[in-house]
């Protein structure tokens, strides 16, 4: 049997609570479906402290508790599990959760964001949210004078290494190649920047501490007569190696862009394809704040809505 949905939302992080709280609202019967991790990648974090209406802080998963409650206080049906396939050939659009649920939906609203990339270490779930970071705009603040490492030597790595200067009292960069490949202006702001130290032909071991990141173990000149290992007296340790979202599923029927962020109309949350929308951090290559995908499963929620009163529903 299949199911009939108005309003179908993929994805439970900010962006999807969000729509499903608007849609809900506007009485469009929405249902969600949470994926592998209910609550999003925010649920990882400890503190979230630069969310509005939390002068105190929050922790992520407090957060993505309430706005799960308040999506449900509205009447959005929330439901476990994962798609499993789409066609998006014709409206209503099929969709397929678990590989055995079956659903038809005139709307759909995809909000699977990114995840980011990890080295691959065991420490880095060990001390996930205790010293470890994909975000530096999140979570810099908690490393207020204090001693931090950033990995990756691409733009993003860059950025985030400068900003967490603003902050930090020392920032390693850890660079596993003999150059950077960021763009020239980011290169001489970090290779210039008095806080900044940047590790050349470095790879991350380790990393150590009780409870929390103390420290980080490093190989440098892998192979060569040089080769050596040693260890820095770390607080945090960041990740800026990218992000990959969460779009292969919907790569047959969705214009990506080369990384896979699913392309979007202008500045709004439609897709090429009428009816489908795409909200957070699977649509954001810029941004990737929990604000900023709430507020875009707000206009994907509004579009959706639109939408089906243009069509009669």
């Amino acid at each position: 049997m299949t199911e009939k949905i108005n309003c179908l939302i993929i994805g439970s992080g900010p962006a999807g609570y969000t729509a499903a709280i608007y849609a809900a609202r506007a009485n469009l019967a929405p249902v969600l479906y949470e994926g592998m991790l209910p609550g999003g990648q925010l649920t990882q974090t400890n503190e979230v402290e630069n969310f509005p209406g939390y002068p105190n802080g929050v922790s992520g998963m407090q957060l993505m508790d309430d706005l799960r409650q308040q999506a449900e206080r509205f009447g959005t049906v929330i439901n476990y599990g994962m798609v499993t396939s789409v066609d998006f050939s014709s409206a209503p659009y099929s969709v397929v959760i678990d590989e055995e649920t079956h659903l038809k939906a005139e709307t759909v609203i995809i909000a699977t964001g990114a995840s980011a990339k990890y080295l691959g270490l065991p420490d880095e779930q060990k001390y996930a949210g205790s010293g470890v970071s994909a975000c530096a705009t999140c979570d810099g603040f908690f490393y207020r004078n204090k001693i931090v490492a950033v990995v990756g030597g691409g733009d993003t790595a860059c950025e985030e290494a400068i900003f967490l200067a603003s902050l930090a009292k020392k920032v390693y960069v850890i660079v596993r190649k003999n150059y950077l490949r960021a763009s020239s202006i980011m290169q001489e702001r970090v290779m210039t920047h008095e806080k900044i130290e940047v590790l050349f032909e470095t790879e991350t071991l380790g990393l150590t501490g009780e409870k929390v990141v103390q420290g980080i173990d490093l190989l440098q000149h892998r192979s060569l007569p040089n080769e050596r290992k040693s260890h820095l007296e770390i607080d945090g340790f960041f990740l800026a190696i990218g992000h990959k979202p969460n779009s292969d599923i919907f790569k047959q029927w969705l214009e990506t862009d080369q990384i896979g962020y699913i392309k979007t109309i202008d500045d709004t949350p439609k897709t090429a394809i009428a009816g489908v929308f795409a909200a957070g951090d699977v649509a954001d290559n810029r941004y990737r704040q929990a604000i900023t995908a709430a507020a875009s499963g707000c206009k994907a929620a509004m579009e959706a809505e639109k939408y089906l009163n243009e069509k009669g529903f």
